[in-house]
C-alpha cells in the first residue's frame, strides 16, 4: 500500500534526499580502497528500448550516453582503467538492420571521442580490443584513428571490447605463440601465464578488480575469460541506460568490504 502511494509521488520530491545520500556514499567510497580497473558488460539496452516501445538503436544510443557518465564517475573516483563490452563476435548474428545501426553508432562515437576535449584534457587513452578485421572498414579506420591520437596518454585508460570474444582472444594468443615457437623466437619451456598475457589483445592491461553486468542476467558471456580469474563479480537488475551513479557507488562500496584472497 505504501509503495503504491509513493510510486505516484513525483521523483523530484525525493531528489534532495537522493543527492544527499549520493554525496555521503561518494565520500565513503573515496576514502576507501579504490579499484584500479573496472570492467562492465553493458547489457539491457535493447530491452530498455523495447520497454519504451522504441527500436533497438534507441537503447544503444542512450547506452552510449550512459557510458560517458560512467567515464566521468571513474575519473572522479580515480579509477584508472575502464573496460566495456560493446559488441561481441556473436552479436554479428543479430539482424542486419541492428548491426548496421550499431556500426554507424560506433563510427560516430569514435569520431566524437577524437574531438572530445575531455579526452585530451584528462589524458584518456582509448584502446579497441577484439578482432578488428571483422569490422566494416569505416568503423575500423575511425577506431584506429582515435587509438593513434590518444596513444601517448596514460592518466586514464578506456578499453572498448568490439568484435570481441574471450575464447577468440585466447585462441588468437595461442596461434601467435605457436607461430613464434615454430619460428624459433620462443621455447616451449618459456610459456607461462605471464607470457600468455603478453599475447592477448591488450598486453599491458591489468586484470579487472571488478566486473559489473547490468540488465539482470548473471553470466559472463565470453568476456575477458583469461583476465577475470580473481575479479569480484556484481550483477544488477537495472538496464544499462538506467544504471545510476548511486548503483555504481554501492558496488564499489561493497567491493571495499570484501576480502580478496587470490586463492591464498
Amino acid at each position: 500500500m505504501i509503495y503504491r502511494i509513493l510510486s505516484h509521488v513525483p521523483h523530484i520530491i525525493f531528489k534532495p534526499a537522493y543527492d544527499l545520500y549520493e554525496r555521503y556514499l561518494f565520500e565513503k567510497v573515496k576514502s576507501g580502497n579504490i579499484p584500479k580497473h573496472v570492467a562492465i558488460i553493458m547489457d539491457g539496452n535493447r530491452r530498455w528500448a523495447r520497454k519504451l516501445e522504441k527500436p533497438p538503436w534507441y537503447g544503444h544510443f542512450f547506452g552510449s550516453k550512459k557510458l560517458e557518465e560512467i567515464m566521468e564517475w571513474c575519473r572522479e573516483l580515480g579509477i584508472r582503467t575502464l573496460t566495456v563490452y560493446a559488441f561481441s563476435t556473436e552479436n554479428f548474428r543479430r539482424s542486419p538492420e541492428e548491426v548496421s545501426a550499431l556500426m554507424n553508432l560506433f563510427e560516430q562515437k569514435f569520431k566524437e571521442l577524437l574531438e572530445d576535449e575531455r579526452v585530451h584534457r584528462y589524458g584518456i587513452r582509448v584502446n579497441v580490443i577484439g578482432r578488428k578485421e571483422m569490422l566494416p572498414e569505416n568503423v575500423r579506420k575511425a577506431a584506429e584513428e582515435v587509438e593513434r591520437a590518444t596513444r601517448k596518454y596514460s592518466n586514464y585508460i578506456l578499453n572498448i571490447a568490439l568484435a570481441y570474444g574471450g575464447r577468440s582472444e585466447i585462441t588468437d594468443a595461442v596461434r601467435e605463440i605457436v607461430r613464434d615457437v615454430l619460428a624459433g623466437k620462443l621455447k616451449p619451456g618459456e610459456i607461462d601465464e605471464e607470457l600468455i598475457k603478453r599475447y592477448l589483445y591488450n598486453p599491458g592491461m591489468p586484470d579487472p578488480d571488478i566486473v559489473i553486468r547490468t540488465g539482470g542476467e548473471e553470466r559472463i558471456s565470453n568476456f575477458l575469460l583469461y583476465q577475470i580469474a580473481y575479479s569480484e563479480l556484481f550483477f544488477v537488475d537495472v538496464y544499462f541506460p538506467e544504471f545510476r551513479k548511486i548503483d555504481f557507488l554501492r558496488i564499489i562500496r561493497e567491493f571495499q568490504k570484501r576480502q580478496r584472497r587470490f586463492g591464498r
